[in-house]
């Protein structure tokens, strides 16, 4: 009997003990401080507080923890729970992210916002499937070429180093195929890059620019779309699981909340963004209609190129060129 007892007393305090508490180790290149570390972390103490401390999130802002590259390398040892990965960050794990990234496809916000409304649903379920739980997708702005001399033509750029991200195998194709020569460096190695004269000519969005000073090390921007970049925080699926649902459940709808947020907010944060670099002396200059109609011909030729070498899934390819196009005949209107 006595026992019995003890057994029963000790299931009760088994089950009366709180959960024990669960750290998420999330890291990123953006800048401690920035309005996207900010909006991270406020979502990340909403989280603690509605799972009773159950859920801690614990960022590493800054690239300390190294580039996606490395923070993914990481996560798959169990060093780190997650990342907030920039637009190709993911690449290796689920190519089909980078069919918003393909140069030259995008041309305008709109654009842009007829495609994701229908693609962002189906992009985040197969990174869920590939082994990552995304709570949405955070515009970075169109990249635009900077350099140090203006750049209207390809012609301007020969003789140039342009900066292609480390992986970016895409953007990489695109500029070997315009006869140019791409540097690969990680993205914090870019201002040193620049300081160094090691490249001379960057793809950035303004707000990028601004974010990591790079606009302080170029002159001329040449405002024409080159490629739509977003950023996505992503989670271990192994290391979700280990959350009860009702748990899951709080970090998708505060994270999801906190995204679609960061979403809205940096489309105007990116315009003055590029405000804010013509305030300081920055010159913007545009090419002439047939200089970039001859990019995305080239820009064209290779994505088909890539569609045709497996590099994404083809039906995918093939509903984001199908929405592009339904826009543009107005059925986005």
């Amino acid at each position: 009997m006595t026992k019995r007892i003890l057994l029963l007393l000790a299931a009760v305090l088994l089950c009366a003990a709180p959960a024990r508490a669960l750290d998420l180790k999330i890291a990123t290149v953006a800048p401690e401080g920035s309005a996207w570390m900010k909006a991270m972390r406020a979502g990340g103490d909403t989280i603690r507080q509605r799972t009773d401390g159950r859920v801690n999130f614990k960022f590493y802002a800054g690239g300390v923890m190294g580039n996606d590259k490395s923070v993914l390398r990481k996560i798959r040892i169990g060093q780190l729970q997650g990342g907030a990965f920039t637009s190709g960050g993911l690449a290796e794990v689920y190519p089909d992210l980078g069919l918003y990234n393909l140069p030259l496809q995008f041309r305008s916000p709109a654009e842009v916002d007829y495609v994701r409304a229908r693609l962002d649903p189906v992009l985040q379920q197969g990174l869920e499937a590939a082994g990552f739980v995304s709570f949405g997708l955070a515009e970075g702005g169109f990249a635009l070429l900077m350099a140090d001399v203006p750049v209207r033509s390809i012609d301007d750029m020969r003789g140039k180093k342009v900066w292609v991200p480390e992986g970016d195998t895409i953007s990489y194709r695109v500029m070997e195929s315009l006869g140019l020569a791409p540097v690969t460096l990680p993205l914090t190695d870019v201002m040193t890059g620049l300081q160094a004269g090691l490249i001379n000519v960057i793809p950035a969005s303004a707000i990028a620019a601004v974010a990591f000073q790079w606009y302080t090390r170029i002159s001329y921007v040449t405002d024409t779309p080159l490629s739509y970049l977003y950023a996505t925080l992503a989670i271990d699926r192994r290391a979700f699981s280990r959350l009860s649902a009702a748990d899951q459940q709080v970090v998708r709808e505060v994270m999801g909340r906190i995204y679609q947020e960061i979403d809205h907010q940096n489309r105007a944060d990116d315009s003055a963004a590029k405000a804010a670099m013509r305030q300081q002396g920055v010159t913007f200059v545009t090419p002439e209609p047939a200089e970039i109609e001859r990019w995305r011909g080239i820009a064209a030729k290779v994505a088909d190129d890539l569609r045709r070498e497996g590099a994404f899934t083809p039906a995918l390819f093939d509903r984001f060129q199908q929405l592009l196009a339904d826009y543009r005949r107005g059925g986005g209107k």
